[in-house]
């Protein structure tokens, strides 16, 4: 029997649906983001450079959130209208998420994946989970026309390689991660195979556990990695390429992102919607950001230490002295302040 671990009268406060598709869309390919307000400006814009790569495939947007104030309903609402497609936002209570682990860089928000899969139980059979900060370049079409096995839980793309695959096995006591172990952050999810094996459930209880929870490096990617073994799809890296904008600081930085790449995966703090983050792997986002309802929005500048922080090193990356200074005494200010 189907069971699902969040009750949705409990969970879902509000829903706004903005639709203005045109036609029947009974074959519609859904896409759902899990984020706080700080990612609502990346998933505006990751929503946008999808739809402008893939003009012919019939989509609708889900996302869920615990903050959308009057400004975003207004962009959110232009740009489903601009690409005459379907945005439906989902308001969460968060109080059952509150109480697991979290971290600097990852909030609560980071566990939304278990309330989407579980929302669309008995709903849909397929669903691609994004993290915000990702854009789109090519055709999503492989993707559409998937089809899994029963015992399928999740297509997914691997993080690193074989010597990271190595050390999260040994770390996490999972002698099978030996063999891959994926990104969380692209989830082509098989929500009856999903829904079957508990997957939300299993995930929060482990999350729970102080014998899990002591060895989590990487919070609800971990678990799902744990509990997944053996019933992923590994698909091509094209399909989630990673790369942090501050490898730009480093000598050595290889970019990974070709003209094959069908979703650039922006990893790390620095984001392609800061000030500080344009660089020429950033394009798939400021492209994107030309043709959306964010198109008149500055990028974003930094607002804690940390953020002046990088903002100061990428700064004098760019040969930009002055700014890289007046960053670094900002960055000071904040730490003695704060």
């Amino acid at each position: 029997m189907n069971q699902t671990y969040f009750n949705e009268k409990e969970v879902i406060l509000d829903t706004l649906d903005y639709d203005y598709t045109e036609s029947s869309q009974d074959d519609v390919f859904n896409i759902s983001y899990g984020i706080d307000k700080n990612f609502l400006f990346g998933c505006g814009v990751s929503i946008a450079s999808i739809l402008l790569s893939n003009p012919h495939v019939s989509l609708a947007f889900h996302v869920f959130t615990d903050h959308f104030d009057e400004q975003n309903k207004s962009k959110f609402d232009a740009l489903a209208a601009q690409y005459r497609t379907r945005i439906v936002v989902y308001l969460i209570n968060c109080d059952k998420l509150k109480s697991l682990p979290s971290t600097k860089n990852w909030t609560y928000a980071t566990y939304f994946r278990f309330i989407i899969a579980d929302y669309f139980a008995n709903r849909n059979t397929k669903l691609l989970y994004l993290d915000a900060d990702i854009a789109c370049q090519g055709s999503i079409q492989e993707l559409v026309d998937l089809n899994f096995k029963d015992n399928e839980v999740a297509a997914v793309v691997t993080e690193r390689n074989k010597d990271w695959w190595k050390k999260r096995s040994v770390t996490l006591g999972v002698a099978e991660l030996d063999n891959g172990y994926f990104n969380a952050g692209f989830l082509l999810i098989n929500i009856p195979a999903w829904t079957r094996t508990n997957v939300s459930e299993k995930a929060i209880n482990m999350l729970k556990t102080p014998e899990v929870t002591d060895k989590i490096t990487h919070l609800d990617q971990d678990v799902l990695n744990m509990l997944l073994v053996g019933q992923t799809r590994y698909i091509d890296k094209k399909f989630n390429t990673q790369y942090s904008l501050n490898y730009e600081l480093k000598d050595t930085a290889i970019n990974p992102v070709n003209e094959s790449t069908v979703f650039i995966h922006y990893i790390g703090p620095t984001k392609p919607w800061h000030s500080w983050g344009v660089y020429p792997v950033s394009q798939a986002f400021l492209k994107a950001k030309v043709h959306s309802s964010w198109k008149n929005d500055p990028l974003l500048k930094p607002n804690n230490s940390n953020q002046y922080r990088y903002c100061a090193k990428h700064m004098f990356n760019k040969q930009k002295v002055l700014h890289g200074i007046l960053n670094y005494f900002l960055y000071f200010v904040k730490k003695i302040t704060n």
